[in-house]
C-alpha cells in the first residue's frame, strides 16, 4: 500500500471516529490529509471504497501482529497468550478503528463490505478455536465452539475497559488472567455436554451470514434515497434542512431519538417519504 493511501486511510478513520461516516465529507478528509480532492480520487473512487480499504488495512495489521508469533519456537500456551497480548495492544493502539465500528449504523454496508466484515469475524473465531485446541487438545475438542464463543465474549468485555482507559490494565496480565479463566471453563466442561456442536455452529453461521448479507435497510442508504427524492421536489419547504439534521444526527455515536422523531415529523404528509419515515423509525425502534 502506498504512503499516500495510508495517510488518507489514517486521516479518514480519525474523522469518522470523531464525526461519523455520514457526516464526514471527502473534502474534509482531503483537507485534513493536506491533499486536493482530485488527489483523493486518484486513490479511492468513493467514500465506500475508502471504507473497504480501511477495514482491510486494520484487518491486515491485526493478522500481521498475530502471525509474528507463529514461527517462534514456544509452547502453545505461551504463544497464544502472547497473541492475546498483541491483540489487546493492537486494538488499543488503533482504538479509532473500534470507535468507527461502533458507528456501524451510519456506515453503508454494501455487499463487499459485508463480506469483509463477515470474513473478519470468521477469522477471529478460527483464531480462538485453533489456539484453544493447541493448548487443551482432545479434551476440549467437543466443546471448542462453546469455548471460542466464551473467549470472544470475555475478551471483548475487557477490551471495553482497556479502550476507555488504556493505562488501567496491563496487557500481559490481562492475557494471562483470561487464560486462567479458560482453564476453569475447560475443566468445568468435564461433566457436561457441549451446547454448540460443530454442525449446529456451522448451521448458525450460515444463517447468520444469510441474515447479515440481506440485512435490514441501512440508515445511510435510506437517507441517501431521501436526498435523491428531495432533489426532484420544486417546493421543498425547508425539508432539505430537516434532512441535513437527520444525516448529522445519524452520524453521531449516540443519535438523539427525539431529534430524529422531530425531523421525521416534518416529512409527514409527503407521500413520497412515507416509506423512508417508516424505515428510519423501524431502524431506531420507535413508532411514528
Amino acid at each position: 500500500m502506498k504512503e499516500k493511501e495510508i495517510l488518507i486511510i489514517e486521516t479518514a478513520i480519525k474523522l469518522f471516529a470523531l464525526k461519523g461516516f455520514a457526516s464526514t465529507s471527502i473534502q474534509e478528509i482531503a483537507d485534513e490529509a493536506g491533499i486536493s480532492k482530485g488527489a483523493f480520487y486518484l486513490y479511492f473512487k468513493s467514500k465506500d471504497a475508502l471504507l473497504y480499504a480501511i477495514l482491510q488495512y486494520y484487518f491486515d495489521i491485526i493478522q500481521n501482529r498475530l502471525s509474528m508469533y507463529e514461527e517462534q519456537n514456544i509452547a502453545p500456551r505461551e504463544k497464544f497468550t502472547r497473541q492475546l497480548k498483541g491483540l489487546i495492544e493492537t486494538l488499543s493502539e488503533h482504538k479509532e478503528f473500534i470507535i468507527m465500528q461502533a458507528r456501524e449504523q451510519a456506515i453503508p454496508l454494501n455487499d463487499s463490505v459485508k463480506e469483509l466484515i463477515f470474513r473478519m469475524h470468521m477469522e477471529s473465531q478460527s483464531f480462538y478455536r485453533n489456539g484453544l485446541l493447541s493448548i487443551y487438545g482432545e479434551k476440549a475438542e467437543p466443546f471448542i465452539w462453546d469455548l471460542a464463543m466464551m473467549l470472544d465474549g470475555i475478551f471483548h468485555s475487557y477490551m471495553k475497559i482497556v479502550l476507555s482507559d488504556e493505562g488501567c490494565l496491563n496487557s500481559r496480565e490481562l492475557a494471562e488472567y483470561i487464560m486462567r479463566r479458560m482453564d476453569s471453563l475447560t475443566t468445568g466442561f468435564s461433566n457436561d455436554a457441549p451446547f454448540l456442536s460443530a454442525q449446529k455452529a456451522a448451521d448458525l453461521l450460515n444463517k447468520t451470514k444469510a441474515m447479515f448479507m440481506q440485512g435490514r435497510k441501512n440508515i445511510h442508504t435510506t437517507l441517501n434515497e431521501m436526498k435523491k427524492e428531495l432533489e426532484h421536489m420544486k417546493d421543498k419547504n425547508d425539508l432539505d434542512v430537516s434532512l441535513e439534521v437527520l444525516i448529522a444526527e445519524a452520524g453521531k455515536e449516540n443519535p438523539r431519538i427525539p431529534v430524529i422523531q422531530g425531523m421525521l415529523s416534518n416529512f409527514k404528509g409527503y407521500k413520497a417519504f412515507d416509506q423512508f419515515r417508516s424505515d428510519i423509525a423501524k431502524f431506531y425502534r420507535f413508532e411514528i
